[in-house]
């Protein structure tokens, strides 16, 4: 069964016998591997995806580019930040 050992089902004592039930178990573990794995990537992307959209600000005395969006004060030269 090397569907079975590929998605880390593992069988104890009871595994169907006929080839009928093997198809239909085999589905079913296909299934549910593609319900977990899909989504996670989807969802790893759109993460990736807002954070590279995160407002960047520039500090007006040395135009260091600030990521942190509750910083008042720039870290580089100390300059206060224009609340945007």
């Amino acid at each position: 069964w090397a569907i079975v050992t590929l998605t880390t089902v593992g069988y104890g004592d009871i595994s169907p016998q006929t080839s009928l039930g093997q198809f239909f178990a085999s589905i079913i573990m296909i299934t549910g591997y593609a319900i977990i794995a899909v989504p996670t990537g989807i969802v790893s992307a759109e993460m990736v995806r807002t954070k590279s959209r995160a407002k960047v600000r520039k500090c007006p005395n040395c135009k260091a580019e600030i990521n942190d969006k509750d910083a008042v004060f720039c870290k580089f030269c100390g300059q206060k930040l224009s609340s945007d």
